[in-house]
């Protein structure tokens, strides 16, 4: 009972081993976090569309939900980029920015993404995850990055614009041009300017200062709040307000209230399938953030249970008033290089973003959007990574086709079709590479028991046996090729008397390459000619062992493919060889 409780709560067994020392590292890296995600979460609220308290609002509970259900102990979730993109997409699409429908929608997509995370963390099946190869996960993250920078240069214009993709957002920002605000234009600029240096340059200087490692660390992560600071008390200071420079304005002073999302089948059914979207990309970034971390440490992580913290941390979104949420890259590792030893860590961060929420939330008042919006600008362009296209160019080219097909129509048809598209790309690339598998033929390499490409290496052949390695498992997708393969090369070369399938590559065959096999198999006993399988795997011959397809083979099973050279190879041919 208590192994099965510990499976779904993790925090029994970290708990239990909690100590004085990991209390005091996890609240020295909560500290630092904490000072990280106030700019942030503001930032990123705005980024979805809403006011920027539900920023804080998303991560507080979340994060605390996370901290008894989640595995990793340097995850750190809340409001990320690409999904506060993900969620103004989706819900800009059922309900206008700035009206309750709109915060309403954005509850239902937590809701509706957490429990999707939750339903396939509870069947195990976080498998489904891979299906979305890296290469299109990398395109589509840096086609997002340049939507997210362009979508904010807007605010550091300090103009209105528009636009779900780069085309209709770079012509909105040329319609609007002439109504740029020069004094929010410089407060964007400097701040952007600012933070780019701050993240190169802050924290070298302050070590030839003679401050230490962990200070400096504290310092350079409190860059963003500096450039909130001082913005702030220069547009309080000289009532920019009143000049045209767009500020945050009233936050409630409170903590997170509880909130109902809308359950109406039409707005479900509107947002299910962006529902799914964002679970999907926020579970892989998640997932691939917190395996790096935890293999650092030597530690491991559970993708199943990361689904369902991930999803209980959603749910409390929802209903907390927040967005869809998932673990960030950028706090996950300043959490971890900060000396988190646990998910409190994470809890303590919730209590610090709390009294946050309750105390501080006056002082960003005069805040103005345009250094959030040079914050967002900072962090996303971090994401952005070009080279993905040269790298896939080079190694693979129906890789850079995915990458390259992933960023143009994120880019220009927005971010929903470009993910959707990234996951059937990724599906299609499998299917596209395992459907014609490399089949070598093999022979035996003088003087020893090992056979390899007859195209690769100087090796022994009889003319009269044919053998062919699958370096695939057998399924209905490529079945049907290796059966045409076997005939057409039959067909050309008559001395062929015995064909045998070396299986050393195969882990499964399939009911439909069962039936291929099959109808081979009464193919070339037609034509006298004997099919055979060597080295097939255990579990592989167990199934076949299940059929009538060993006892009606026109052939034998042999254990080694060197029994089987022996075996159907003339005495001269074997003596020549050895």
């Amino acid at each position: 009972m208590l192994t099965s409780l510990r499976q779904y709560l993790p925090i029994l067994s970290w708990g239990a081993r909690y100590d004085r020392n990991a209390l005091s590292n996890d609240l020295i890296a909560a500290v630092i976090v904490t000072i990280m995600l106030i700019p942030q979460s503001l930032a990123y609220a705005l980024l979805a569309g809403l006011p920027p308290e539900a920023g804080i609002y998303a991560s507080i509970v979340p994060i605390m939900l996370y901290s008894v259900f989640g595995t990793s102990r340097a995850l750190a979730v809340g409001p990320v980029a690409v999904v506060s993109l993900l969620t103004a997409s989706a819900v800009g699409q059922v309900a206008d920015a700035g009206t309750a429908g709109y915060a309403v929608a954005a509850l239902t997509l937590a809701l509706l993404s957490g429990v999707f995370l939750l339903v396939l963390g509870l069947f195990r099946l976080g498998f489904l995850a891979n299906f979305l190869s890296h290469p299109v996960i990398a395109g589509f993250i840096t086609a997002s990055g340049i939507l997210i920078a362009a979508s904010q240069l807007k605010h550091i214009l300090g103009i209105q614009a528009s636009g779900h993709t780069l085309v209709e957002t770079l012509i909105s920002l040329g319609e609007h041009i002439g109504d740029v605000n020069v004094i929010t234009l410089v407060i964007g600029v400097l701040a952007t300017g600012f933070l780019f240096w701050v993240r190169k340059g802050l924290k070298p200087l302050l070590r030839k200062a003679g401050l230490g490692p962990r200070m400096a660390d504290v310092l350079t992560k409190a860059g963003p709040v500096a450039a909130v600071v001082a913005t702030t008390l220069v547009a309080w200071g000289l009532g920019l307000q009143d000049r045209g420079v767009s500020i945050v304005g009233s936050v409630p002073q409170s903590l997170p209230p509880f909130t109902m999302p809308g359950l109406g089948l039409d707005l479900i059914r509107q947002l299910a399938v962006p529902a799914v979207l964002i679970s999907i990309i926020g579970f892989v970034e998640s997932v691939s953030v917190a395996q790096t971390l935890a293999a650092k440490k030597r530690q491991r992580i559970d993708p199943n249970q990361e689904l369902i913290g991930l999803g209980a941390a959603n749910i409390g979104a929802a209903f907390t008033g927040g967005y869809p949420v998932t673990g960030g890259f950028a706090r996950s590792v300043v959490n971890f290089d900060a000396g988190a030893e646990t998910p409190a860590a994470g809890a303590f961060t919730a209590v610090g973003l709390a009294i946050a929420a309750v105390a501080l939330t006056p002082l960003v008042y005069y805040l103005p959007n345009a250094t959030l919006a040079a914050t967002i600008v900072v962090a996303v362009l971090s994401l952005v990574d070009v080279s993905i296209l040269k790298k896939t160019w080079r190694y693979s080219r129906s890789d850079f086709a995915a990458v390259a097909a992933t960023i143009v129509l994120t880019l220009v048809l927005g971010v929903e079709i470009g993910v959707a598209s990234g996951v059937i790309l990724s599906i299609v690339l499998h299917l596209y590479k395992t459907s014609q598998p490399h089949v070598a033929e093999v022979g035996l390499v003088p003087g020893t028991q090992h056979f390899r490409n007859v195209n690769r290496h100087e090796v022994h052949t009889d003319p009269t046996l044919l053998t062919l390695r699958p370096d695939e498992s057998l399924y209905f997708v490529n079945a049907r090729f290796l059966e045409d393969l076997i005939t057409d090369r039959i067909a050309r070369d008559a001395q062929v008397k015995n064909v045998v399938l070396m299986c050393s590559a195969m882990n499964d065959i399939d009911y439909s390459a069962l039936e291929s096999l099959e109808a081979l198999n009464e193919r070339l006993k037609e034509l006298g000619i004997g099919l055979h399988l060597s080295e097939v795997k255990g579990p592989v011959m167990d199934k076949l062992k299940g059929t009538h397809f060993p006892d009606e083979m026109n052939g034998r099973v042999f254990l080694a493919q060197y029994d089987a050279w022996r075996a159907l190879t003339d005495d001269s041919t074997v003596r020549a060889a050895e």
